[in-house]
């Protein structure tokens, strides 16, 4: 039995709570809605998977497959049945609908871990007591690690339980080679035979930068979407969900209700699924959107033939030619998705001042692939949306190129900027709350942006009217400073000047740029 160590170190304690990233944590209430396994689905798999759990070993799981086979889904379920079977040590689920950061990975882990096992919070809290730098961005995972995982756990190296740490979608990591430094920091580092037995499950997408991360031994996993199973699983999905619209829509299919859809109909969107469980969600989202009638969206679905079932992209086109300006609504929808990071649907439509019409519309047409919770957070269905907008290969007449997408942004951001006003910048100036995102962002955009005649307008304008209110008002703010000598230097590259006025606007912003420097 674990004892709760009394704590004297509050401070410390409270440290370690306020660099948590919650939205790594599994059932965060910042994930919902969660993603987990319908009731009588993946039986076999999940059953698979237990039973390399139970094992008196350190053998540790990697689960992959293509984007859409419901890796989440699973790494979700299993956490939740370990939690119940009090197993769970820890989780991370990686996320870009999230603006995770990489140094809170490790302690995020410890305070799971000081959750879990009450004895050894006392021995982390010590930890970050001795080292005021253990919790800060530049201190090294390997010493994290050591301190507030490694070292604490050995105090529960007699348990004959074994435990779980669950790495969800490790492909939206950060970058290549941080994956394959996690990989590798865990799984060696729990390995040690003065630790508790710990088991770690990772999911991810097939990538060689990963298999080649993992170590030998690792008990490997494939998801396929033609596997007879998930076939089968995702015809079950199907039919529950079909039959659950048909049930609540008495006012379309009466009561009781008539049968729906015909066989072949179904058969039809079984094929199309394939083994693809994100294609049957959002195809099940899309036919029983509020406002529309089931069988109609159903025939918008079915209307084209399939060669090859699974075809995530061609649902994507078919949802976005429902739209009634699909043009207008994928460069929207691209510029949500290249967002630095997510924005609440209150941000979104200050950000998108202009287009507030444009914005609403978009997430009506495509909310079987955007999720508003009703609380204002907006962010899309699946990472494979991004996949698809971002490869003009995938997304054809859709796809809105990266310079134009920035673009967008980059005006957006200078125009939020330039309409606030003497008093509002000000108030947002001196303000101890973080700038708003358009203060933060609109530089980033700007270097990446296609240096259109609109853009210039709006640069103009900002060195004009609001540079100077900057230079005058802010508190020496770093971040503003980067900003304007981000801006400057991208200005001053061969594809912005093009003309004289082009020129005017590269002097103010390196006249703005040492003026600030001299205050700060």
């Amino acid at each position: 039995m674990d004892f709760t160590h009394p704590s004297s170190s509050s401070g410390s304690w409270n440290c370690l709570c306020n660099v948590v990233e919650y939205s790594g944590i599994f059932d965060s209430e910042s994930r919902q809605p969660h993603s987990r396994c319908m009731e009588n689905t993946r039986v076999a798999l999940r059953r698979s998977i237990t039973q390399v759990l139970d094992q008196r070993d350190r053998t540790n799981i990697w689960l992959n497959g293509l984007a859409g086979v419901g890796k989440t889904s699973i790494a979700f379920t299993i956490a939740e049945e370990m939690k119940s079977a009090k197993r769970l040590a820890a989780t991370f689920f990686f996320s870009h609908k999230h603006a995770q950061k990489v140094a809170t990975i490790i302690p995020t882990i410890a305070y799971q871990l000081a959750l879990a096992f009450p004895r050894i919070r006392g021995d982390i809290v010590k930890a970050i007591e001795n080292d005021d730098s253990l919790l800060s961005d530049g201190k090294s995972h390997a010493d994290q690690m050591r301190e507030l995982v490694i070292r604490p756990l050995q105090t529960l190296k007699f348990r004959e339980e074994s435990y779980v740490i669950i790495i969800d979608a490790l492909d939206e990591c950060f970058s290549r080679e941080e994956a394959a430094r996690l990989v590798a920091l865990l799984t060696v580092t729990l390995s040690g035979p003065s630790l508790p037995l710990i088991h770690v499950i990772f999911t991810s997408r097939p990538e060689v930068h990963i298999h080649a991360a993992m170590p030998s031994g690792v008990h490997e996993i494939l998801l396929t979407t033609r596997d007879k199973d998930t076939i089968q699983d995702v015809r079950f999905f199907l039919r529950t969900s079909l039959d659950k619209t048909r049930t609540i829509r008495p006012a379309v299919f009466g009561q009781p209700p008539i049968p729906w859809p015909s066989e072949d109909e179904f058969e039809t969107l079984v094929f199309k699924a394939g083994g693809l469980f994100v294609y049957a969600a959002m195809a099940m989202n899309f036919i029983s959107t509020a406002g529309h009638h089931p069988q109609e969206r159903l025939e918008l679905l079915l209307r084209k033939k399939s060669t090859v079932g699974a075809d995530i992209d061609q649902l994507y086109r078919e949802i976005i030619e429902a739209s009634k300006d699909p043009l207008a609504h994928c460069r929207m929808l691209a510029s949500i998705i290249n967002l630095r990071h997510p924005l609440s649907l209150a941000e979104l439509q200050e950000l998108f001042y202009m287009d507030k019409r444009s914005l609403a519309m978009m997430l009506e047409a495509f909310s079987p692939v955007i999720l508003n919770d009703g609380a204002g957070h907006i962010e899309i269905y699946h990472t494979s949306l991004r996949d698809f907008m971002n490869d003009p290969s995938r997304s054809k007449q859709y796809h809105i190129d990266a310079p134009h997408t920035h673009e967008h942004l980059a005006c957006c951001c200078l125009d939020f900027i330039t309409r606030q006003g003497s008093v509002r910048t000000h108030a947002i100036l001196v303000s101890p709350l973080p700038y708003p995102y358009p203060y933060q962002m609109w530089d980033i955009h700007l270097r990446s942006a296609y240096p259109s005649s609109k853009l210039r307008n709006l640069l103009s304008r900002f060195t004009n009217e609001s540079l100077q209110h900057w230079v005058q008002t802010s508190n020496s703010n770093l971040t503003l400073l980067e900003s304007i000598q981000g801006a400057r230097r991208t200005c001053l590259s061969l594809k912005w000047i093009r003309s004289p006025s082009d020129i005017v606007v590269a002097w103010r912003l390196h006249k703005g740029s040492k003026k600030f420097a001299k205050r700060y």
